[in-house]
């Protein structure tokens, strides 16, 4: 970036509700989701925002994020081992970029000074300049420093320039707003792992019976207006319903943006008690929640937990399409089915 160059860039975060009191009367609707722009001046800005909005800090990876008018596109891919596949890589944030209609665009690629680095950046910055898409900035990003990319910048840009992400305003402002940056994927998927000491026993799945039409909905409603998790009884009768699709959609139809962080903290907490053999639905209707929120990348994990059990689940194939086309949770209250709708909205 040239000096004085600034960009608007926007993080979609969520106010964390407080503890709910002792038999908490029924709650009202928690406040609306809350955007914060944050104004880049400097490389070393684009560094730090990258993990802010991905909720992680990448490695081998190519990050495309969206800036000004259209801004809010955020998208990673994994950067390839062979420079030959460096054109699906391409190819996936190109596609999103021009779906959306986005007009301007920074792309930071996360790796040592490779030849598939290299490669990812210009092959990146050429496709997304030749269909229209203005590229304000490339870096290249490891082991704490930032490296330009593109010509002009000073030559101490190319050998690096060291910076602090925890230090970093961007990294305040995401602890503010109630975000957690982890400090890399496997450290954001560990926070849906198996607990091990504090999981549903067997035999309470084995005994429980699936709810009644509709109890589904009003539990995980009260939990969420609550800010509660399921007991131990209410989540074995959930896993066991959950696996009808009909009965499944009963969980996450009928959320909106407001309830949307109280459902993952909902689903997470069941997810994280499930065995595999059960945990398919919950971590399904995770990754719904986590879209709708805004948090792609838990999103990700929450599909891929799903998948464990069950590949061809289809509401885990349902928010990985909303991923992949880098679907806005902003458009979900028009592609919400229509109440008393008979299709499966999942599939």
């Amino acid at each position: 970036m040239t000096a004085g160059s600034v960009m608007a860039m926007t993080s979609t975060h969520h106010t964390p509700s407080p503890d709910p009191e002792p038999d908490p009367e029924p709650a009202p609707d928690p406040p609306p989701h809350q955007t914060t722009t944050l104004t880049a001046r400097t490389p070393g800005d684009i560094a730090a925002f990258v993990p802010v909005a991905l909720g992680f800090v990448p490695e081998r990876s190519v990050v495309l994020a969206s800036i000004g008018p259209g801004g809010g596109m955020h998208a990673r891919v994994d950067l390839p081992h062979d420079p030959d596949d460096v054109d699906d890589v391409v190819e996936a944030l190109v596609r999103p970029a021009r779906r959306h209609g986005v007009r301007e665009v920074v792309v930071v690629v996360y790796d040592d000074d490779t030849t598939v680095a290299d490669e990812a950046a210009w092959a990146l910055h050429e496709e997304l300049t030749a269909v229209g898409i203005g590229v304000r900035e490339v870096l290249r990003v490891h082991d704490d420093h930032w490296y330009a990319v593109l010509p002009g910048a000073p030559l101490p840009a190319y050998q690096g320039v060291p910076f602090t992400l925890a230090e970093h305003p961007f990294t305040a402002q995401a602890v503010f707003d109630g975000r957690v940056t982890h400090p890399s994927r496997e450290a954001l998927r560990a926070t849906i792992a198996p607990d091990r000491s504090g999981g549903l026993a067997t035999d309470d799945l084995v005994a429980a019976s699936p709810l009644p039409r509709g109890a589904l909905a009003a539990l995980a409603r009260r939990h969420v207006e609550r800010g509660t998790t399921f007991t131990p009884s209410e989540l074995a009768a959930v896993a066991v319903t959950v696996t009808s699709g009909e009965r499944r959609d009963e969980a996450w139809v009928w959320l909106g943006r407001p309830q949307a962080r109280a459902a993952v903290d909902l689903w997470s907490d069941a997810v994280r008690r499930l065995p595999l053999s059960h945990v398919a639905g919950p971590a399904a209707v995770l990754a719904f929640a986590a879209w709708l929120v805004g948090d792609g990348a838990l999103a990700w994990c929450a599909v891929d937990r799903c998948r464990e059990a069950r590949p061809a689940h289809s509401l885990a194939s349902l928010v990985a399409q909303l991923l992949e086309t880098a679907t806005s949770p902003d458009s979900w209250e028009a592609l919400r089915p229509e109440p008393g709708s008979t299709a499966d909205p999942a599939a």
